[in-house]
């Protein structure tokens, strides 16, 4: 039995049937589709991808043609741990019942975190989590009512929607309580990203709290009120706060939750409860460099751990070894990532280190077309180790996080990533590459710190 039908939901099932063709897999998703792109759907807002259709990767029928009973539209409402059922009711017509289960997981997802302040839930005010609210949201803005759009939230998703609503040429504002957009890079990668953001001619109010919605009296959001006494007019709210876990029907249940608010499990995505599995943005994660118990709401995250429950409740064996923060995203016309730990989580988790930035081209300098791009690097005092890295910069950045998340997945020191055999011509990097120049000056620093002592 699988709550959720889309990353996690979905390649559980697959894979518990594709490894034990003699199960009964019953797949309950309450939405309309499944095993689509959330992560798309700020793309489709904007247009840059035309179709809803597009963001599907397996639709139900094409889950059932390789075995698995999907219930659409179908909410599962309770879950009883003794009498090992779940009850369930049909979302057009109210048709209720009960599943039996041997095997069970929990593939609820994430919900879009709402602030606690008047006015947030007038009609007007969307979160941007699953496809239905991009359903919605595209409705208002095809509406012919909206003009101008204040983002609550300037992470990652914030970001995202502000952008695509930009693209559609409407007034823009973002309000955020940090001081540099998306708070999990280091302040000066965040003003790089500040910067690129207001040249696209989205007003960013930072620094700033929201206390309330200011709603009209025809029941619809109207402005967004700061504590720093600012009204934000707005014909259209969106919230890009970020998630927290759906773990309401494992709560109610009696399954454990861990320190993070996500479901406890184990590697290999087994909870506490016997024949209980979960998988994706309702359970926690272990970061590999700083030990902490976290919810990483992406669906790489989801597809890997959706894919471990379904070999081991098919009868082999897999585990997710954790997570490292390895995250990208394209802000306007600028490539952002990062991967381990920024200074402030490491400083957090007791590391003591060196860091080092560099600012260079993506091609070689001379070649046409060449892009600027800022690397830095956060490496343990005295050993060397990689912590962590993060990249902005224009087009062909980005992706060099990748090779720096392979380095610190495998423990990697600044003075072994600066021998590495990186791929060298004049249209695809300089002869020295940013990653080699940033592993030199982070290396210099450890050695500097070293013969200090």
């Amino acid at each position: 039995m699988v709550i959720g039908g889309d990353a996690a939901g979905g390649s559980a099932a697959s894979q518990a049937r594709k490894r034990c063709a003699d199960l009964d897999v019953v797949m309950f998703e309450r939405g309309r589709a499944t095993s689509y792109s959330a992560c798309g759907i700020p793309y489709w807002i904007s247009g840059t991808v035309q179709s809803e259709a597009a963001l599907i990767a397996r639709t139900p029928d094409q889950h059932r043609a390789m075995g698995v009973d999907v219930r659409m539209r179908t909410e599962v409402t309770g879950i009883d741990l003794d009498r090992r059922t779940v009850t369930w009711r049909e979302l057009d017509g109210g048709r209720e019942g009960s599943e039996p289960f041997d095997e069970l997981v929990c593939a609820t997802g994430s919900v879009p975190m709402r602030p606690p302040v008047p006015g947030i839930d007038a009609a007007g005010v969307h979160g941007v989590q699953v496809l239905d609210d991009g359903v919605a949201l595209r409705a208002e803005l095809h509406s012919g009512r909206v003009r101008r759009v204040v983002v609550v939230g300037g992470g990652y998703i914030g970001l995202e929607i502000a952008e695509a609503c930009r693209v559609r040429g409407l007034d823009v504002t973002v309000v955020d309580r940090s001081a540099t957009p998306v708070g999990t890079f280091d302040p000066d990668v965040g003003e790089f990203i500040a910067d690129a953001v207001r040249c696209e001619g989205i007003e960013l109010v930072m620094s700033e709290e929201v206390v309330a919605v200011d709603v009209g009296t025809d029941g619809r959001a109207r402005a967004v009120l700061t504590a720093g006494g600012r009204e934000l007019p707005a014909d259209l709210v969106v919230l890009g706060l970020g998630v927290r876990p759906d773990v309401r029907l494992a709560r109610e249940a009696g399954i454990p939750l861990g320190t993070s608010g996500g479901i406890a499990v184990d590697a290999r995505m087994h909870t506490e409860v016997d024949g209980v599995w979960a998988a994706g943005d309702c359970v926690e994660s272990r970061h590999r460099l700083s030990g902490q118990r976290m919810v990483v709401a992406l669906g790489t995250h989801a597809n890997k751990q959706g894919r471990v429950a379904g070999i081991n409740i098919g009868g082999g064996y897999a585990t997710f070894p954790g997570v490292i923060g390895t995250a990208i995203t394209k802000v306007c016309d600028l490539e952002v990532a990062r991967t381990g730990l920024s200074s402030q989580e490491a400083q957090a988790a007791g590391y003591s280190f060196v860091t080092a930035s560099v600012d260079s081209t993506t091609t070689a300098g001379y070649f046409p077309g060449a892009q600027p791009i800022r690397l830095k690097m956060i490496a343990e005092r005295r050993s060397g180790r990689l912590l962590g890295a993060q990249v902005v910069g224009r087009a062909g950045s980005a992706k060099r996080i990748d090779a720096l998340a392979v380095c610190i997945w495998n423990e990697m020191t600044v003075d072994q990533i600066l021998s590495l055999d990186l791929s060298y011509a004049p249209p695809f990097a300089p002869v020295w590459d940013p990653v080699l120049i940033a592993a030199r000056k982070a290396f210099e620093a450890v050695e500097a710190d070293v013969r200090q002592l």
